[in-house]
């Protein structure tokens, strides 16, 4: 067999064969005799008609088994013997195929970037102090509180850090706001809306001017709205509100002392400083860990460059766009703002997916340098823990990962994070004042 290859592009190849006449004719021999055993032909006991009657009267299922039999085998050894890492399937075509002739075929394939590891052992990265200061856990017991307040109705004009129930139209240029922007049905009109009377509560400027106003009164207000409005039509514009005071309230936040510990779980108002003050602790590890981690991925990004197969940057292009489709709409942007932006999704998206495969394609040529491996008993872990967040039995959420070919992808996520374990274990770390990294 005689294989050669030619380059269309960084990750495209075409591969043409040739295999001799020989070759060709020997296999259609052996293929007509398995047909000869597996043949039922009137007159003759399975297997014992006469080989040329079964070659004419299977001829085109012969043909189709030799050419599938021919291809397939001299594919799989010419990516063999030329070592391309094909991903994917191949586009075959046919060039010319029959008895007493050399089989000849090409197949375009896409492969994997080659490309020469950068130096990935003490990669540096900053390291600001984890601390837990007796000001956080107060902040935090104050959230607490929070949560737990009670609103009570009031009868006095409102003040700053009151909470107002309100009824309100808006307009903009004398027309309601949904005919400059379609989708802005809670901006235009609201009935027993809650909002906190502060500065930038709602659309900034808006609730301050209801101060001095008591249940029942009206009052007309005027807002500006910000350049970087979420609903872009309205971005820069100027509104106006008609608005009803329905209800004045004041917040109370609940006594700090044991009882108030123990809605919490805690045995007293020690043991919930104790609990938060532990939990507050594993943030600040976590953001710790986070932040090394970042630094060492994009450090070791941009040491190399590589272009990536098309067919696998457009799958996973798709994927990402999905993420951020489904994002907004869980975040209730409306499907027309999401469609108008659709291209911009789209070039994120695309970024995205680069450098998701980046990174992908650099800890997968670590894991084998390094011989990083997930075994048995890992997979099993992991499975069990997916299976529990999805309330499922482990072993019926294993059958569903193998109808849509999961098991792979939770293997490569186990490997990805031995990678960066890995990684963060042999980089090299400096310790940097508090609040370093965020002005860098």
């Amino acid at each position: 067999m005689n294989v050669t290859v030619e380059n269309l592009a960084p990750c495209k190849k075409l591969v043409r064969f040739e295999v001799d006449a020989k070759a060709v004719d020997e296999a259609f021999g052996s293929v007509t005799k398995d047909f000869v055993k597996q043949a039922k032909m009137p007159g003759f006991r399975p297997g014992k008609a006469p080989e040329a009657m079964v070659a004419k009267q299977y001829a085109k299922d012969i043909e189709e088994e030799v050419k599938r039999k021919l291809i397939g085998e001299s594919y799989r050894q010419g990516m063999k013997d030329q070592k391309l890492n094909v991903v994917g399937y191949p586009d075959i075509e046919e060039i010319q195929f029959g008895r007493g002739q050399a089989l000849q075929f090409a197949a375009t394939v896409e492969i994997n970037p080659e490309f020469e590891l950068p130096d990935y052992r003490a990669i540096p990265a900053k390291r600001e102090p984890a601390v837990v200061s007796d000001e956080d856990v107060e902040k935090a017991i104050d959230a607490l509180r929070g949560q737990a307040a009670d609103f009570k109705k009031v009868d006095r004009e409102v003040k700053e850090g009151d909470y107002v129930v309100i009824n309100y139209t808006g307009t903009s240029d004398g027309k309601p706001l949904t005919e400059i922007a379609p989708t802005a049905r809670g901006l235009t009109e609201q009935k027993g809306f809650w909002v906190e009377v502060k500065p930038d509560s709602f659309i900034p400027g808006f609730a301050i001017q209801l101060v001095g106003a008591k249940a029942g009164e009206k009052r007309t207000v005027n807002v500006d709205f910000p350049a970087e409005f979420v609903t872009p039509q309205l971005a820069g514009k100027k509104g106006v509100y008609e608005v009803e005071v329905a209800e004045v309230k004041e917040k109370a936040l609940p006594e700090l002392n044991d009882a108030f510990a123990k809605t919490y779980g805690a045995e007293n108002l020690d043991k919930l400083r104790e609990g938060v003050r532990k939990d507050l602790q594993n943030e600040v590890n976590s953001r710790q860990k986070r932040s090394i981690r970042n630094q060492i991925v994009k450090t070791i990004s941009e040491k190399v460059s590589f272009d990536m197969p098309e067919t696998t940057l457009q799958i996973e292009t798709r994927n990402v766009v999905y993420e951020m489709v489904s994002e907004n709409q869980r975040r209730g942007v409306p499907k027309e703002l999401i469609e108008q932006k659709k291209d911009e999704i789209y070039n994120a998206a695309t970024g995205i997916a680069k450098e998701r495969l980046k990174i992908s394609y650099l800890f997968h040529k670590i894991s084998e340098k390094e011989g990083i491996r997930a075994d048995q008993n890992e997979m099993n872990t992991r499975i069990t823990l997916m299976a529990q967040a999805n309330q499922m039995a482990p072993q019926k959420f294993l059958q569903e990962l193998e109808k849509r070919g999961g098991v792979a992808e939770v293997y490569q996520q186990l490997i990805h994070e031995k990678v960066l374990d890995f990684l963060h274990e042999n980089a090299s770390i400096e310790d940097v004042p508090a609040g370093s990294l965020a002005q860098s």
